[in-house]
């Protein structure tokens, strides 16, 4: 399989998702604006949804994926099976009995998560609610990266990608139609939380049952536990959790921080977070998903230079669309932001707060997505100590950037510790690569970083003198936004992409194929 196709069409399909997930965003903002009700649901899915993070996409996914290619690779097909099998069933009532506790210890999590929302007991108890209703997502979704897994590891990556769609149609089908109903209204989008991960469960079955890898429940917990794979697993996982989870670790932090600045400012780095989560989720989550089966193919033939090259192309892609990124970010706060919120409940003051925090993210953002391709590196030879170091090392860069930062920018500051301590965290992964002989850096970086400056130099000019005045954004109609919004982005890539061509970049220069 051609891995610029891959990551083509899983792009193809994360960038429908994301484009619902602004209109979701946008029915929200609408709807409900910047408040205490959207600072209480935010926080109450910002529970469930840290968990599907660091346990179901994160600690679990790195820790299966490996296994599971080896035993694909170098096991009989009813080994595999049986190896699935006792996953699924192993994993089903593990999430039940954590859903179960945390629904029943919704006021504990909540005083955990936001303790500055005790001091308001009407906020604190609608987000004991929220949280009661979102919770069992993370049971749903965990399972969705189960099959997730499953469906990778056999190069079946386009579905996986278009899961999430399911997530934010259900957010928009509620907010815009059964809002009305609820009381208060904010509980439709707890309950869209919960309909949309049954959603995305029930969608995996008929992919899994036509690769003949649908999961088969098994009550032999005894077996289950003697199968040395799902043994290696579990051994992986518990140093993976702490390792992929740091920045979900980071993010919970900063939002106990958050309610205790002034009301909005949860959801002002929400709504900024999403838009860095837009080229987060295109690129990084992208990359990871496609280069980790392959490397853990190449680890299992012990083929060296094929892994290093196989990150290389990974750590050239990352530069080559996230660097401009991350520029065109800051350069269109105001644009993206006004276009996207600023209707009904959402204010010009919520713009100016959002914009603040989404600058400050854009400072780390190549460096949270060059962690969704170094990290792999290391989990797909099995190797979970060296990540876990390195993560813990920038957890804790993050607070002390966070009790630096926070009185002087508020909420932008916790944003831009983020930033800074992914950058850290993906400088000493690389470093960690490099010394243990993993990684050696193909020819050629030096000439591909300065055309990189050159074509991102022309853009961000461009983009300068193009964007305007903020009081034209915020006075303007939504039709007028949106036009010049999409002319931005055009003369933006346009301009990026036409230099690096007149300097000799050519897309099959960046073509390679996946791993047999």
């Amino acid at each position: 399989m051609n891995l610029l196709r891959a990551l083509a069409a899983v792009s193809g399909m994360t960038l429908l998702s994301r484009i619902l997930g602004f209109v979701r965003d946008f029915v929200i903002a609408r709807t409900f604006g910047a408040g205490i009700a959207t600072d209480a649901f935010f926080v109450a899915f910002k529970l469930p949804n840290l968990l599907r993070r660091m346990f179901a996409e994160g600690a679990f996914s790195q820790a299966f994926v490996p296994i599971l290619g080896e035993y694909k690779n170098q096991r009989s097909p009813e080994d595999t099976r049986t190896l699935i099998d006792h996953v699924a069933s192993l994993l089903a009532v593990a999430l039940f009995t954590i859903t179960a506790l945390g629904v029943a210890a919704a006021p504990l999590l909540v005083w955990i998560s936001a303790p500055g929302f005790s001091a308001e007991p009407d906020k604190f108890a609608l987000t004991v609610t929220l949280t009661r209703i979102t919770f069992p997502y993370i049971f749903f979704m965990s399972l969705v990266a189960l099959a997730g897994g499953i469906l990778n590891t056999w190069s079946r990556f386009a579905l996986p990608a278009f899961t999430p769609v399911l997530l934010n149609l259900s957010f928009i089908a509620m907010a815009l139609f059964a809002a009305p109903y609820f009381d208060p209204p904010v509980l439709a989008l707890a309950w869209s939380v919960f309909i949309g991960g049954a959603l995305q469960l029930a969608i995996q079955f008929p992919a899994l049952r036509r690769i003949a890898m649908l999961p088969r429940p098994r009550l032999d917990w005894k077996a289950a536990w003697a199968d040395p794979g799902v043994r290696r697993i579990t051994r992986l996982m518990l140093p993976a959790l702490v390792g992929v989870s740091v920045s979900q670790i980071s993010l919970l932090i900063n939002t106990m921080f958050a309610s205790f600045l002034s009301t909005g400012s949860v959801s002002w780095l929400y709504y900024a977070d999403r838009l860095m989560e837009f080229p987060s989720g295109l690129l990084g989550a992208a990359l990871g998903t496609i280069l980790l089966p392959s490397l853990s193919r190449c680890h299992a033939k012990q083929d060296l230079a094929e892994y290093s090259r196989l990150l290389d192309w990974g750590l050239r892609l990352t530069f080559l669309l996230a660097a401009p990124a991350s520029l065109a970010l800051a350069l269109l706060a105001v644009p993206l932001i006004a276009t996207l919120f600023h209707h009904g409940a959402f204010t010009a003051h919520d713009v100016q707060q959002t914009q603040s925090a989404l600058v400050a993210y854009t400072v780390g953002l190549t460096g949270l997505i060059l962690v969704k391709v170094l990290a792999p590196g290391f989990y797909a030879r099995q190797n979970v100590r060296t990540p876990v170091k390195i993560a813990l090392i920038s957890l804790a860069a993050t607070q002390a950037m966070n009790l630096a930062f926070i009185g002087w920018i508020a909420h932008a500051g916790l944003a831009l510790s983020i930033g800074l301590a992914a950058c850290l965290n993906a400088g000493l992964l690389y470093r960690g690569l490099r010394q243990a002989g993993i990684y050696t850096p193909q020819a050629g970086w030096p000439a591909f970083f300065i055309k990189l400056v050159a074509a991102m130099s022309v853009m961000g000019t461009v983009l300068w003198f193009a964007a305007g005045p903020t009081e034209n954004w915020l006075n303007a109609t939504l039709t007028a936004r949106l036009t010049q919004l999409g002319g931005l982005i055009v003369a933006g890539a346009s301009s990026y992409f036409a230099t690096l061509w007149l300097l000799g970049f050519r897309l099959r220069d960046f073509t390679r194929r996946a791993a047999e």
